[in-house]
């Protein structure tokens, strides 16, 4: 039985083993036909849907660590991301590429977590309800630039809203099996925004096709997110 779609964590972590602050984040999102994106998920877990649609999410903001290493622990990311449920109704996210703009953290990721990790330069900035994030990857030349307009805080999202912002953990594939990694948080702190600019490259790279604006365009200034044990999804073999 799938779980409830709820913007309070269903299951806090125990014990955390890691956390981070994701601060301003911009949430974009596009409906995707279910067939044209059911291949790209690990074994034991199918696209999530909500009225019969998936999503496609790119999402860009700046990550801190907790260890006070402005270098290693403070840097931009972004991800494009689709919607995920596994067998045992556990919703969460599968990521297609996650872009950081430090090496260290990017490799770290793609060899012990078998994240899609991709290094690249990057860039935050904010005047005043202004946010703009640029992204280049240094291998390829791909390219993410948008600009935003924050507008007025969501008192009650939207059920839609809720379906794409309240996920408490990611499926990955990893050395043969897949993998739930939970996490818990504050309920997000979610508004409004306007997109004012917008090229992108990253979501088309992965196999995901996307044409005219996103349907929707969120932003947060973030949240404390502390991370628990994986659990095993799948024992199958890799497709």
């Amino acid at each position: 039985m799938t779980e409830p779609i709820t913007a309070t964590t269903p299951r806090p972590v125990r014990p955390a083993l890691l956390a981070q602050r994701w601060r301003e984040v911009t949430l974009l999102h596009w409906p995707v036909p279910v067939p044209a994106v059911a291949q790209l998920f690990p074994p034991g877990t199918r696209p999530d849907t909500i009225d019969g649609t998936t999503y496609v999410g790119l999402v860009p903001f700046r990550m801190e660590g907790v260890l006070g290493l402005p270098y290693l622990g403070h840097f931009c990311e972004t991800n494009v991301r689709l919607y995920s449920v596994d067998e045992a109704g556990r919703r969460g996210v599968v990521f297609l590429s996650l872009d950081a703009a430090r090496l260290l953290p990017a490799t770290a990721g793609r060899l012990a977590a078998r994240l899609p990790y991709v290094w690249s330069a990057m860039s935050l900035t904010r005047s005043g309800d202004a946010v703009t994030y640029t992204c280049r990857r240094r291998d390829s030349g791909l390219t993410s630039h948008m600009e935003i307009q924050v507008g007025a805080p969501i008192a009650e999202p939207t059920k839609l809203e809720d379906f794409l912002t309240a996920r408490w953990g990611l499926h990955v594939s990893w050395h043969g099996r897949t993998l739930y990694l939970p996490n818990e948080h504050p309920r997000w702190p979610l508004h409004r925004a306007t997109l004012r600019h917008f090229a992108d490259s990253l979501v088309n790279a992965t196999g995901v096709v996307i044409s005219g604006p996103p349907v929707s365009v969120l932003h947060s200034p973030g949240v404390h997110v502390r991370f628990g044990p994986p659990l095993a999804c799948s024992s199958g073999n890799q497709k």
